[in-house]
């Protein structure tokens, strides 16, 4: 197979009956964990890096490894940079090979959010590379669902951004929080229900660490076709690390490296069947 766009990877799904998994890795290993659990599905896969991660996987030592684990596979692969939020950063993606960006442009006005994304659209044209981007608000590690009004997105804003920008993808916030939830999120499924009845592009899911599979399967059956998993997937990377030194105190690098491949493989596998993706390929 070769490296695919987001909009191709997208653009496969047909209906309501299944999303794509997006994961986010920030080593070798854990982008062939993620190979091994795409191929062993048989579905498309988005592997992806986020710009806060940085700081300790610098893209230009990262971002080749990707291409390359992408290029590599037997099934179709994008390879996303997440939650980019600068020019300079997105550029380099592109310039390495990325097939698609996300400009995150949410803490702006929705004026502004929505130049700047044009911007990264013309910029990802040039490359032939796709373009997701954001609106409303996504919560952070907590979640505040007292006010979680004012952080869901508005369905006459979305509409607006997506035909203003003509984005690929689009990251809606319905509820969902970025990291570990201290409490149960509350979705808005009826604000999502909304948004994709009048939105044309793709709808995407950040913050999907923590849902259970009928939130999974609530999101995937009313719109989402995009859903993101990241921290569930370092976690339970840290968790077989620890388990294998547990086990073995005289654990060495290598079993160490198999550990964090396994790790990621295994969450990434249990997401991709939660998200009905076996045999999509």
């Amino acid at each position: 197979m070769s490296l695919v766009t987001l909009k191709e990877v997208l653009g496969s799904v047909k209906d309501n009956s299944y999303a794509i998994g997006a994961f986010n890795v920030s080593n070798m290993e854990m982008a062939m964990g993620a190979i091994k659990a795409a191929e062993e599905i048989q579905t498309p896969l988005i592997i992806q890096i986020a710009e806060g991660r940085l700081k300790y996987s610098p893209l230009d030592l990262l971002g080749p490894i990707m291409v390359a684990a992408g290029k590599k596979a037997h099934v179709p692969v994008a390879v996303h940079l997440d939650h980019g939020s600068t020019l300079e950063t997105i550029h380099l993606a592109l310039a390495l090979g990325f097939t698609s960006v996300m400009f995150d442009g949410s803490k702006y006005p929705l004026d502004e959010n929505i130049e700047r994304t044009k911007e990264v659209k013309r910029m990802a044209e040039s490359y032939g590379a796709s373009v997701e981007a954001e609106i409303g608000r996504v919560g952070g590690a907590e979640g505040d669902y007292k006010s979680v009004d004012v952080m869901v997105t508005s369905v006459e804003e979305a509409v607006r951004f997506s035909e203003e920008t003509g984005v690929d993808a689009l990251a809606v916030a319905i509820g969902t929080a970025h990291g570990n939830y201290t409490q149960k999120p509350q979705l808005r499924i009826d604000r999502l229900k909304e948004i994709a009845e009048v939105v044309k592009c793709p709808l995407v899911l950040h913050g999907g660490t923590g849902l259970t599979e009928d939130d999974f399967h609530n999101c995937l059956h009313n719109g989402i076709k995009k859903i993101n998993i990241a921290t569930a997937s370092y976690d339970s990377v840290a968790s077989h690390i620890k388990q294998t030194v547990a086990v073995n105190p005289k654990a060495n690098y290598f079993d160490i490296s198999d550990a964090a491949v396994q790790g990621a493989y295994e969450n990434i596998k249990k997401h991709m069947l939660i998200f009905n993706q076996k045999n999509r390929v």
